[in-house]
């Protein structure tokens, strides 16, 4: 009978017991048969049916009793963040940890469990399909016991963002937190884990200032991936520990992406799973050409074709689809009909998918369904506040229906989360929208001028800096800069701009067009 072993647990079936680091973690018997499935078929969304259906086989019981189960299993993990056991939303669970099933003959499989007692050439656990990423509990550098529960906090919060990125495999607190205290070499503590990614650092304070030092690494290749220090005054030590927790989040969520998609790169096509292709997707797009968006949509696609479960792979396809069609890179009928359908079928297989929203907030603000729109993109941000994605988004939906101060809150908003952030042109489009539809067209100038020097290809921001150069009187300048414009652009045209360009109200769209025709379209 096999028995198995993930993380610092054991599953011992022979004696039907949970171990954690050799001690028994009580469970009632249906509780301890609920896990073993989940364990079973780990890596795989079981639907609640078929669990009810196995484990109380003939038995007539009600959902609660499965409810019940899980809640007591998530005690005995300790899984307070469901970084072991997800719940998806109205379908099912998955166990989303690494599991290594223990030779039957082994008698003593619990003794496995424990990190100090594991031998230093025993197999690291594998690494999930997905990236993996644990935060070792930062330094108290101060000298003062007293300040250990700011440190504490500091890396309980990161934990906690973290596991907000639906992609993102985390480690959950009460795993992380044994290594407190002690010498931690990283690699160990990675192969301890089985993750990839290790986020460590240290806070010191001297008298009102405080310091916070945090590095991203990749454990594996030992590559340091991004560090950075904060300085901020001691002041409201909740408000300083939120506004941490959030740059750091939202800093690395981008250099975790662009790490993973390099990855993806080096290996043959033949060869990637469903987040590989997802993240090789994302290391075209941000660059923002047509010939970069195609190559990330075929990517997506195969996912798609590859993995119709996945839902990441098919809410980016729905959004990268929607925002090419409104650069004008494909066609915008099968585009709104195709997206729309695939980023309906992201949010029916991950609700809580912000980027799921985000698509279906592209597809309001394409379609002019305003209120459907912003509620939409707003809900991104509400499942992932952290990230720098939803809030930028959110600004363009703003922006194009006029909404301008709040539209550039948002997009300061996205910066100050991610100041490096690849995308920081498109964040830096919804406050170009904000301005020119507000009539600050010398500033919607300098805005998309700016955007235009980090992304040349944005033909979006191309568009707007004919119309704001022209609304400024600048109409030699604004005529050169459409005709080269048009170059990459040929179908664009004052029919072409009414049908595609997603200006929410009349008002705006003929302020737009009234540029563009002093430009020089027609």
């Amino acid at each position: 009978m096999k028995s198995y072993r993930f993380g610092r647990f054991v599953l011992d079936r022979r004696s039907a017991c949970l171990h954690r680091d050799g001690a028994v973690s009580p469970l009632r018997p249906k509780s301890f048969d609920v896990l073993v499935y989940l364990v079973q078929h780990a890596g795989r969304l079981v639907p609640k049916a078929e669990l009810i259906d196995n484990v109380w086989q003939n038995v007539n019981v009600t959902e609660n009793s499965l409810v019940q189960c899980i809640k007591e299993i998530r005690q005995a993990l300790q899984d307070d963040t469901q970084t072991i056991i997800e719940t998806i939303s109205r379908r099912g669970y998955l166990f989303a940890s690494p599991v290594v099933e223990i030779d039957e003959r082994d008698p003593e499989p619990y003794a496995a469990a424990a990190p100090s007692a594991a031998p230093e050439e025993e197999r690291p656990l594998p690494l999930p399909e997905r990236p993996s990423i644990a935060v070792l509990p930062f330094d108290n550098m101060s000298g003062d016991p007293d300040q250990e529960y700011f440190a504490d906090g500091i890396s309980e919060d990161l934990i906690t963002a973290l596991s907000r990125i639906r992609w993102l495999f985390v480690i959950a607190r009460n795993s992380t937190f044994v290594y407190k205290h002690r010498a931690v070499d990283v690699r160990r503590f990675a192969r301890d884990l089985g993750v990839r990614y290790v986020l460590e650092g240290s806070v010191r304070r001297a008298g009102n200032r405080l310091r916070i030092s945090a590095q991203l690494v990749d454990a594996v290749t030992g590559g340091h991936l991004w560090a950075e220090q904060y300085d901020r005054e001691l002041g409201d030590i909740f408000s300083v520990q939120d506004e941490i927790t959030r740059s750091v989040v939202a800093a690395i969520e981008p250099q975790l992406l662009a790490a993973e998609g390099v990855r993806a790169l080096s290996r043959s096509s033949g060869d990637l799973g469903a987040w590989e292709l997802v993240a090789q997707a994302q290391t075209h797009v941000w660059r923002l050409t047509r010939d970069d968006y195609g190559t990330a949509i075929g990517a997506l696609e195969r996912a798609v074709d590859l993995y119709p479960d996945y839902a990441p792979a098919r809410s980016l396809l729905a959004f990268r689809m929607l925002f090419a069609a409104h650069m004008g890179w494909i066609d915008r009928g099968r585009a709104l009909r195709v997206g729309g359908m695939h980023a309906i079928r992201a949010i029916a297989l991950d609700d809580f998918d912000s980027w799921g929203h985000i698509a279906l907030g592209y597809l309001g603000m394409m379609e002019r369904r305003t209120e459907d729109s912003i509620a939409a993109f707003r809900r991104a941000v509400d499942f992932n506040p952290n990230s720098a994605a939803a809030h930028g988004h959110l600004s363009h939906g703003l922006a194009f229906a006029g909404q301008d101060r709040e539209a550039i809150e948002h997009a300061e908003e996205a910066i100050r989360l991610s100041p490096l952030d690849p995308d920081k042109a498109l964040f830096l489009g919804g406050v170009a929208v904000a301005h020119y539809g507000a009539g600050r067209f010398a500033e919607a100038v300098r805005v998309s001028s700016e955007l235009l020097q980090l992304r040349p290809g944005f033909q979006g921001a191309q568009r707007l800096r004919c119309a704001s150069l022209a609304q400024t009187g600048q109409i030699e300048e604004a005529r050169k800069f459409l005709a080269a414009t048009r170059l990459g652009q040929p179908q664009l045209s004052i029919e072409w701009i009414r049908a595609s360009v997603p200006y929410q109200t009349p008002e705006l769209m003929e302020r737009f067009l009234d540029g563009m025709r002093k430009a020089g379209l027609s």
